[in-house]
């Protein structure tokens, strides 16, 4: 049986069980609070531990390693969303320690594109669109300073609403310790 294939078994028991019960909520977060953070597998279930959310809570936005590069990029948006539309009035930025975008070199992950059979035409599109993947696919040296990175962007938006906190943390997804980022 293919994975697809188990999933939608699995959700069709899921459904007649009714076990989305526990999982009920509004589209509208009860903490009023936004949380963008890295889409890292261990991170699925400990940081809403770590932060003390539960389904409904928060608006969750995940990218890889957190990264808010660009003012205008669908991160920002799912952002302004959030506070404007959803009811969010807090905005968290949280990076991980042992991240994998930490050191990530763009040379390398091209290469590891390549391999997977992309050609240089494909880079070419790229390029055409004013993308220099040399600097696009790179990571953060620092998660730290990627984090204050992240907040600025979001801090210095010229559509954020005027008072709107925005907080950093960095979170161990060892033991989901977390520290904040000034």
């Amino acid at each position: 049986m293919s994975q697809l294939e188990d999933i939608l078994t699995f959700n069709k028991n899921f459904v007649e069980k009714k076990a989305y019960e526990p999982f009920v909520a509004s589209g509208h977060p009860a903490k009023k609070m936004t949380v963008v953070t890295c889409m890292d597998c261990r991170l699925i279930e400990l940081l809403p531990q770590a932060l003390n959310i539960k389904n409904g809570d928060a608006i969750m936005v995940k990218c890889a390693g957190g990264m808010i590069e660009d003012p205008y990029s669908s991160t920002m948006k799912s952002i302004l969303v959030s506070l404007y539309e959803l009811g969010s009035e807090a905005v968290y930025v949280i990076g991980h320690t042992d991240c994998g975008m930490h050191g990530l070199e763009a040379k390398n992950m091209i290469e590891d594109i390549k391999k997977r059979g992309v050609n240089d035409q494909s880079f070419a599109v790229v390029r055409a669109q004013g993308v220099n993947p040399e600097e696009w696919l790179n990571g953060f040296q620092s998660v730290d300073e990627q984090v204050r990175s992240s907040i600025a962007v979001v801090k210095n938006h010229p559509l954020l609403p005027a008072g709107t906190p925005v907080f950093g943390l960095v979170i161990d997804p060892k033991t989901g310790e977390l520290r904040s980022i000034k």
